[in-house]
């Protein structure tokens, strides 16, 4: 199969590609620059120039394909609310054209909006539509497409990382670096859960071969693992102390990561990985924090 990938050349997208191309399929990747088209070259990718504001450059490039698999996102979380609304047009331009086939379209969402509000891990059969977080939009606007006769498969992602990156937590340790030490909420309790990035590139591909129509995943290979055991780790990476805020101090403290820190991120993978035989298997995020760097500030996600 010829797969059209969004976020070819990111964090994610990019351990995609050797994926999809040891199981046999073609990917082309959609970038904005030539220092993409090279990477994606070099990783043994076919290029197409265009951009996630560019509708039409993403028709085209799903016009090609038998499959779109969609990762992009713009992870500037100052406009997050805007961000996630541009996810929502992105993915009805490519549903779009994508109607009147059986041609799947996967798209990314994230764990949390499995999460029923009562402290207990999300669930793949669960979609909160009040979660308070903009990404609500994204699967809004996949089911919007599916109602519209398009296979949309969704994969739910938590934390990814590896020793460079580790989703929200990469931004969690710039703070902790520029603030002096690294902080948590009472006890720390509130879980997060997280996946190993070349695990989660295996789901996507797993997904595409053995998913169905309508379905949710979640790319989970740790189901919770406690705030306080993160911030311990980046404490100890930066050497920096260890601090517990109450929750009216932390609103001030940790700025638009509020939203995030002090709340329930658990997820459940027990239902994914019985329905496509998927096992995670990549190192877990605490050894990866103990790996890590942590030296000058890096690029987020």
């Amino acid at each position: 199969m010829r797969i059209f990938l969004t976020g070819a050349t990111g964090f994610v997208g990019s351990r995609i590609i050797p994926v999809l191309l040891a199981a046999g399929h073609e990917v082309l990747g959609l970038t904005r620059s030539e220092s993409g088209r090279h990477q994606l070259e070099w990783a043994g990718a076919r290029p197409h120039f265009g951009t996630i504001e560019d509708a039409r450059s993403l028709q085209e490039g799903a016009a090609q394909a038998d499959a779109v698999i969609h990762t992009a996102f713009d992870h500037d979380f100052a406009n997050y609310a805007a961000n996630c609304e541009k996810d929502h047009r992105v993915i009805s331009a490519l549903g779009a054209a994508l109607e009147g086939s059986d041609r799947p379209l996967i798209i990314t969402s994230a764990t949390v909006l499995g999460d029923q509000g009562d402290d207990e891990p999300a669930l793949e059969a669960v979609f909160n539509a009040n979660a308070p977080i903009p990404r609500v939009a994204t699967e809004n606007a996949a089911r919007a497409v599916l109602a519209s006769g398009v296979d949309v498969r969704i994969i739910r992602l938590p934390q990814v990382h590896d020793p460079l990156r580790q989703g929200l937590i990469t931004f969690y340790i710039d703070h902790a670096r520029a603030s002096g030490f690294a902080a948590y909420i009472g006890a720390g309790a509130d879980r997060w859960a997280a996946a190993h990035v070349t695990d989660v590139a295996k789901m996507f591909a797993a997904v595409l071969e053995r998913g169905s129509c309508g379905e949710t995943y979640h790319a989970v290979g740790e189901p919770g693992v406690p705030f306080r055991n993160i911030a311990e780790a980046v404490a100890a990476g930066l050497d920096v102390p260890l601090v517990s805020l109450s929750p009216e101090e932390a609103e001030d403290h940790f700025g638009w990561l509020a939203m995030f820190i002090g709340r329930n991120g658990a997820a459940s993978n027990g239902w994914t990985k019985a329905r496509l035989g998927w096992a995670p298997m990549g190192p877990c995020l605490i050894a990866d924090l103990q790996a890590m760097d942590y030296g000058p500030a890096r690029s987020a996600i």
